[in-house]
């Protein structure tokens, strides 16, 4: 008998003619065809009513609700930031408490950074994104709507502590041992409050870049992408990047709360600087993180002002990456006082300085724009400049700051709070105001008021200089930071005042803001199309209002369509490109490759549910009851929360279709189903992983800054992790992987069974991994020294990890034997299979770290 290889399952390509041609791009379309694709499509995308208006996913309902509630936990702090000072406004004022105090600015600098600053940028990017790219919708939009009620629940819970006198009071970077002694629920509340809200942040970011790299429209190259998106890009790289060691920070401090492990207690090995480091590894990309999407506005502003396309292009990119890979150099900025080595002083100076370079390439490649065009002063514009304004004066503090004898005189005091408003206010807050009234009218088809928005400008760029100039002197006379009042006679008292007065008028600013945007615009005219005359793709949207976002996907060849492409609109209109119809009703958008955005697949994106609702509060639950000390529920919320995103994956997920290929229009038939790094859910993974591997590296970290931080780690008495069972783990963990990607390589060529019989022997394998992991750390009592805390907390996480793992190969093992999952249609195999290769080097890693690693130290 002679056994042959199977053949592997091919894949369908695209079929058909690409790039089109201008005559297929001009033949017409019948105006009975066109009229009766235009219903089709206006059925697939039509916004459920009623009550079921909140379970819609579509990035133009989720992209709005996530603008309304990030700019309300805004105004929220704003109201928080009057009380401060109202208390402070004179001196030995007794309108607020200190314990009130300490809880008022904590959650002011809490809020303002993760409740808007960050969620801002996404929200805006999530309605904004699609338009600017000529899709329909970014690729997982019930990934979008999960992050928002995340977002929501966790922004409830955290700002609403101060309604009941239980907020965290420790300052919005919760230094232990403050914060890890802090009776009371309230470190908890912002640990684990904030750390539910990071998990949308991040799964937003995978979102935004993910429709970045692969529902760009065809022809749209990397070079040819908005600025926007190229912000979008580094902006989501870098919370990938920056947010997973502030979550590896927390899971520590939570563990130091909750069980008593010393990962800050210097009397038990421990060193609360730990924090500071993960603190701030996070914290400086931060402040970046919030200053770049304000950028991209400008970016997208300045080219429509000056009515010609962006001088320096390739210039404003590198930089904006410049900015980025930056600004992971500069967390020690935030430590200079903390008694460093002179060698890194010099050297987090000298990056902190040269972080200038890129920033100002951006700014002067937008000046001579400017210069280079015919400038019409619309509103946005003149939001910009103010910005522009107030955030040169703060980086020429920054300037200062950054020079660390100057630092030591200046930290903790008041100089420190108006460079950091100087900053963020005008890198951030004046830039999205200025981008509302530029896209409003892209969003509600009306216009913000020529007349009140200038009347806000001047009220909020007056009472801002008013309010945070004197701070700067006021610290210079060293008044420190965080003080609820002071005494007479030191000279604080007038600029206080003075600071007080021009927060009342910084407030007079936003309520004109607010009323402009609330009131109603009924009376209003239709707005013209593309009111601004601007170049890019998002102002092709349809007046009055489609939710198909794009009437028909383009072939882009130019980064200003609108105004270098003759019959661009007409072609979009007429539904001459891609995608014109949605014959079997079900809404698609077009998935290209990552560098060129040649077409690869017709992507099914989901419709509206209530499954993501449920998902969001079972892990709220799961974040929100140890807050309390209910571990009980909290572990019942965790496993409800896991079923219900099953449940999501299984029912609207990666299932076969009904055709292998479609007719996507312009005479070119793509794919419907795809797998491995044409998907993107491939992608997602991929991107995800990145994360995680960041968050395991910052515990890594933490191992490692004990080993060169203490004269005694390991103790020379420890206790050490059981070679030979962290060895079992090892093998067991190895096996589980291996055994997942064989299983991909043999139902990939038709052998069923056998990739059946691999899926349940790796679960198998993986769970004997986590049982010997357990065995091995059990003998060490983590609550005795710092060492046995770190490698519990190393096992935990795996074993984590490795659970997550199990539950994947046994999806996948029900998705085969099911019919959701076949050799053809594999690609849930492909996506574990690429979390197995990120968690294996985890494992290797860990299991070193536990075994031989820990005894050669």
């Amino acid at each position: 008998m002679i056994f042959r290889k199977p053949t592997p399952i091919r894949r369908p390509a695209p079929e058909g003619p690409y790039p089109p041609t201008r005559a297929m791009l001009d033949e017409p379309v019948p105006e009975r065809l066109r009229a009766v694709q235009a219903a089709r499509l206006r059925k697939a995308w039509e916004s459920p009513k009623g009550w079921r208006y909140w379970s819609a996913v579509n990035n133009t309902e989720v992209g709005k609700w996530y603008t309304v509630t990030a700019f309300f936990f805004m105004l929220c702090a704003g109201l928080l930031a009057l009380l401060i000072r109202l208390q402070l406004a004179v001196p030995e004022n007794e309108l607020v408490p200190a314990d009130r105090f300490n809880q008022l600015f904590t959650m002011h600098g809490s809020a303002m950074m993760f409740l808007f600053a960050v969620p801002i940028f996404e929200a805006i990017s999530i309605l904004l994104l699609p338009g600017l790219l000529g899709a329909r919708d970014i690729p997982f939009p019930r990934l979008s709507a999960f992050g928002y009620w995340c977002f929501l629940i966790g922004g409830v819970f955290v700002l609403g502590s101060v309604l009941f006198d239980a907020a965290p009071r420790a300052g919005w970077f919760m230094y232990p041992p403050l914060a890890t002694e802090d009776e009371g629920p309230g470190s908890d509340i912002w640990l684990l409050g904030l750390s539910f809200i990071e998990v949308a942040s991040i799964a937003a970011a995978v979102e935004l870049i993910v429709g970045v790299l692969k529902c760009r429209p065809p022809g749209m190259r990397v070079n040819l992408m908005p600025l926007y998106a190229w912000y979008v890009l580094v902006v989501g790289g870098m919370i990938l990047f920056a947010f997973p060691p502030l979550i590896a920070g927390d899971f520590l401090f939570e563990l130091e709360r909750s069980f008593d492990w010393p990962f800050f207690d210097p009397e038990r090995g421990g060193d609360p600087m730990l924090w500071q480091h993960l603190f701030w590894i996070f914290g400086h990309p931060e402040v970046y993180i919030v200053f770049l999407p304000s950028i991209a506005i400008a970016a997208m502003i300045v080219p429509t002002v000056a009515q010609r396309p962006i001088l320096g292009y390739s210039w404003i990119v590198l930089s904006a990456v410049g900015t980025g890979f930056l600004s992971f150099g500069l967390w020690v900025h935030h430590m200079y006082t903390t008694g460093l080595p002179a060698m890194s002083l010099g050297f987090f100076s000298a990056a902190s300085e040269a972080v200038v370079i890129p920033t100002g390439v951006q700014i002067f490649a937008f000046l001579a724009t400017l210069i280079a065009g015919r400038i019409r002063m619309i509103l946005p514009m003149l939001w910009i400049a103010g910005a522009l304004a107030i955030f040169t004066a703060g980086g020429l503090t920054g300037i200062m700051l950054a020079l660390a004898p100057f630092d030591f005189q200046a930290h903790d005091t008041y100089f420190i709070v108006a460079h950091l408003h100087y900053t963020l206010f005008g890198g951030m807050v004046l830039p999205v105001i200025a981008g509302i009234y530029y896209f409003y009218p892209f969003i509600t088809k009306k216009m913000l008021s020529e007349r009140l928005g200038r009347r806000a400008f001047w009220l909020i760029f007056i009472g801002f200089n008013i309010t945070f100039l004197p701070m700067h002197y006021t610290g210079l006379m060293g008044m420190p930071r965080r003080v609820f009042t002071y005494p007479e006679g030191l000279g604080w008292e007038i600029p206080n005042l003075i600071s007080s007065l021009g927060a009342a008028v910084i407030a007079a600013g936003f309520a004109v803001f607010l009323w402009d945007l609330i009131r109603s615009k009924g009376d209003q005219p239709q707005i013209e199309r593309n009111p601004w005359n601007a170049g890019t793709l998002e102002w092709a949207h349809d007046v009055p209002e489609e939710n198909w976002g794009m009437r028909s996907i383009p072939h882009v060849t130019t980064r200003y369509p609108l105004w270098d492409t003759p019959g661009f609109l007409d072609r979009v209109d007429t539904g001459r490109f891609y995608l014109p119809d949605a014959p079997e009703g079900r809404r698609e958008t077009l998935v290209t490759s990552v560098i060129d955005a040649e077409p690869v697949l017709v992507q099914r994106v989901n419709t509206p549910t209530w499954i993501t609702h449920l998902a969001a509060i079972f892990a709220g639950g799961a974040f929100i009851f140890p807050t309390f000390h209910l571990y009980t529920p909290a572990i019942v919320s965790g496993l409800l929360a896991v079923a219900a995103i099953l449940w999501w994956l299984w029912t609207s997920t990666a299932w076969p279709p009904e055709a292998d290929s479609k007719d996507a229009g312009l005479g070119l038939r793509l794919p419907i189903y795809v797998s491995g790094p044409d998907s993107v859910g491939w992608w997602a993974v991929w991107i995800t992983m990145l994360g995680d591997a960041t968050a395991f590296a910052s515990l890594t970290f933490g191992f490692f800054f004990y080993w060169t931080a203490q004269p005694d780690f390991p103790p020379s008495e420890a206790l050490h992790a059981g070679a030979g069972t962290v060895g079992l783990a090892c093998a067991g963990f190895a096996a589980g992987w291996a055994l997942t990607v064989a299983a991909r390589q043999m139902n990939r060529h038709a052998c069923v069974g056998m990739a059946r019989a691999g899926l349940a022997l790796a679960a198998l394998a993986t769970a004997g991994g986590i049982a010997a992991m357990i065995v091995a750390v059990r003998p060490l009592d983590p609550t005795s020294h710092v060492y046995p805390a770190v490698i519990w907390a190393l096992a935990v996480w795996i074993c984590a990890h490795a659970a997550t793992g199990i539950i994947m190969q046994l999806y996948c093992l029900a998705g085969s034997l099911f019919g959701k999952l076949t050799p053809r249609y594999d690609a849930d195999l492909w996506n574990i299979s690429l979390f197995w290769h990120f968690f294996m080097l985890s494992a290797l890693v860990a299991c070193a770290l536990m075994g031989p690693a820990a005894r050669m130290l």
